[in-house]
């Protein structure tokens, strides 16, 4: 089904129930004024070229309903990360993707101190426009059946692009990924299914829309169920977030394991106290952060697993079935593969390999990427370029990017194991990233990147209790903080670079 058509039954349904709570402008809005705002952005986005629309606007009712106002005008939204050189990304969309136009915020440019590129259109200006019989006939049309709303509205299949979003590019240039309605709406219903979601969860929506998590967690589910999303344009303002979820009665929550060491450690008991579900992912969950969550709010970090080009849930951990450290098992209608890197067969339980993943929500290809399409896609496999392993229980145990996996001496090294080992010997509330630099010799080093003076010494022999001496970092470097990617997740690629200058200065 496409998802607009979905929202506008779930509008019909649902009424004067609170659809949108913004924290960020302070506006609640319901399931029927967002009907009406979305059909009356609808008809002024159709003065714009056809096809992509870029909208490059923070985690909010305007997002959403910019976002709802694209596909009901016939257009599909492609989101712009505005994290960090959002004029760079905006450009590299237009011509990736080929299309002008970008909707986006007067007051964000000049929050995040970015020039106007051409093409830009200010949604502050598209408001000034909107007349007394925009908002009257976009109200009597509101109020007609679903049907004959829908058959007002653009039209397709579910197999027609509902967003396009770009890959992280924290290890290489971004990939455009066309998710289509019947992706996104397969994750729902599979994680409808495992965790029992339902119309009177209320969502903490923390995420970036231009972040596939943000998308299917943050935006679609919500709508697509009737639930009521909290929006709060800043994961990052962590006081701010935990007083939200206190005030608002959040249910489900999902994050980063950097956003939750952030409200773990600006959270006072009972702040989380209404959630029911409280889900990581992107990044591996320390046990440390598991622990002190459980401490302070008694409260289950559960672990999943996932990727842009999945929509994105692969596997999950759920209160009933989970194993801490794994990052769960397959959501309904999801297979999963463990093959070995080198050969292609089928890995035995607890071998180390590939992850591919099958099932409907596998994106339907990178745009104007045949090449790198066909070689993430093979027999209807996706190819994560992840590595882990398969138990007995067929819990999925993540070990990193086969990226992340390092020759040394001619033996392969898991940078993230070694992550995982560095991290139990580590000061508290000390951030690491393992990272492998050139050496002549051995062909590459192992470095760690920390954000805390540490006894170099002490961390190395209890270190080496646990891992082969080709396993030890050559050197510790310190940093302030690490980079990080909007979502949260730490930016190996800028790791790598910055550690590379600072050892050179070091030796």
């Amino acid at each position: 089904m496409l998802l607009h058509h979905k929202f506008i039954e779930t509008a019909k349904q649902y009424g004067n129930k609170l659809a949108i709570v913004d924290r960020t402008t302070n506006r609640r809005i319901t399931y029927a004024r967002a009907l009406i705002a979305s059909l009356i952005l609808s008809e002024k986005l159709k003065k714009y070229d056809p096809g992509f629309i870029g909208i490059m606007i923070p985690t909010s009712a305007g997002c959403l309903l910019t976002m709802l106002a694209a596909l009901m005008s016939g257009r599909t939204p492609v989101m712009i990360n505005y994290s960090t050189g959002a004029a760079q990304n905006a450009e590299f969309g237009q011509k990736k993707c080929d299309f002008k136009t970008i909707i986006t915020s007067r007051a964000l440019l000049e929050k995040i101190n970015c020039r106007i590129v051409p093409g830009m259109v200010f949604i502050e200006d598209i408001m000034n426009e909107i007349t007394v019989y925009d908002k009257l006939s976009a109200a009597v049309k509101s109020k007609l059946s679903a049907g004959m709303i829908q058959s007002r509205v653009a039209a397709g299949n579910g197999d027609d692009n509902l967003v396009v979003l770009f890959t992280s590019g924290s290890e290489k240039d971004p990939k455009a990924v066309q998710l289509t309605h019947h992706n996104i709406e397969s994750n729902i219903r599979s994680l409808t299914q495992a965790y029992g979601l339902r119309a009177d969860d209320i969502f903490l929506g923390n995420l970036p829309y231009f972040h596939v998590f943000g998308q299917t967690a943050n935006a679609w589910a919500p709508l697509y169920l009737g639930m009521t999303v909290v929006t709060y344009a800043n994961p990052l303002d962590f006081k701010t977030i935990c007083d939200i979820v206190r005030e608002e009665k959040c249910t489900l929550v999902a994050g980063t394991p950097s956003f939750f060491w952030g409200y773990l450690h600006k959270s006072q008991p009972g702040d989380f106290e209404s959630a029911r579900i409280i889900l990581t992912g992107a990044d591996k969950c320390p046990d440390a952060l598991r622990k002190g969550f459980m401490e302070k709010h008694g409260k289950v970090l559960l672990e999943a697993y996932g990727t842009t080009e999945t929509s994105p849930a692969i596997t999950i951990n759920t209160s009933g079935n989970n194993k801490p450290g794994s990052v769960g098992r397959p959501i309904p209608d999801v297979q999963v593969r463990v093959e070995n890197y080198e050969t292609g067969e089928g890995c035995k339980t607890g071998e180390i390999g590939k992850i591919l993943v099958k099932g409907p929500n596998v994106m339907k290809g990178y745009f104007d990427d045949f090449e790198q399409t066909s070689l993430a896609i093979r027999h209807g496999w996706y190819d994560t370029g992840d590595m882990g392993w398969m138990d007995e229980d067929g819990y999925l145990w993540h070990v990193g990017r086969l990226k992340r996996f390092m020759k040394v001496g001619g033996e392969m090294v898991s940078l993230i194991k070694v992550e995982d080992v560095l991290e139990k010997f580590l000061p508290p509330d000390t951030e690491c990233c393992v990272v492998e630099i050139p050496d002549a010799l051995k062909g590459a080093r192992i470095v760690a990147a920390i954000t805390n003076k540490i006894d170099e010494k002490a961390i190395l022999k209890s270190m080496s209790e646990h891992l082969p001496n080709i396993a030890l970092p050559k050197h510790f470097i310190h940093m302030p903080e690490l980079p990080k990617m909007g979502s949260g997740k730490i930016d190996f690629r800028k790791v790598t670079d910055m550690v590379r200058d600072l050892v050179r200065e070091k030796v």
